[in-house]
């Protein structure tokens, strides 16, 4: 995937528009920008195409889905299998999220399970993945501050 360029104020009202309504039309997020819709129909090309603009996959609460449980698993990994674990994770449902990080351990594993005995199975899965060394779980006991980019949209969009 090509390297994002950074977003200019523009784009940062056009994503902002998107973050508000993501099912806005190209016409209305043209208008409440105040842009031409031809203008903001090549910006959205390009944010995709660049990768700024990643999937339109709604957020969907894992407890919802009979998920209630959220935990982190930090892995040490042999690092030639790199490539083959994430492969491997990415084939386990329950994996939400994969990190590469530095320091001690190699990947941050954001999961989700219906109960313990199902996160001892997840985790157990993932322990038996060729490459893995060892990990370590943490159990979400809360979340405080949820995903969000709005923000950031805002401090680049020189919205007060």
């Amino acid at each position: 995937m090509p390297k994002p360029e950074s977003a200019d104020a523009v784009d940062a009202r056009i994503l902002l528009e998107l973050a508000r309504d993501p099912r806005a039309t190209t016409v209305a997020v043209a208008e409440r920008v105040g842009i031409a819709r031809n203008t903001a129909q090549a910006r959205l090309s390009r944010l995709e195409r660049d990768g700024t603009l990643d999937t339109f996959e709604r957020r969907v609460s894992p407890d919802a889905l009979g998920y209630s449980l959220a935990a982190f698993i930090t892995a040490r990994v042999t690092q030639r299998r790199l490539d083959e674990v994430g492969s491997a994770l990415a084939a386990v449902p329950e994996v939400l999220e994969v990190h590469g990080i530095s320091g001690a351990d190699d990947l941050l594993i954001h999961v989700v399970a219906a109960h313990a005995d199902d996160l001892y199975r997840i985790a157990g899965l993932i322990l038996a993945i060729p490459g893995i060394e060892r990990s370590s779980t943490s159990l979400v006991m809360r979340s405080l501050v949820p995903y969000r980019i709005t923000p950031l949209l805002r401090r680049a969009a020189d919205e007060r």
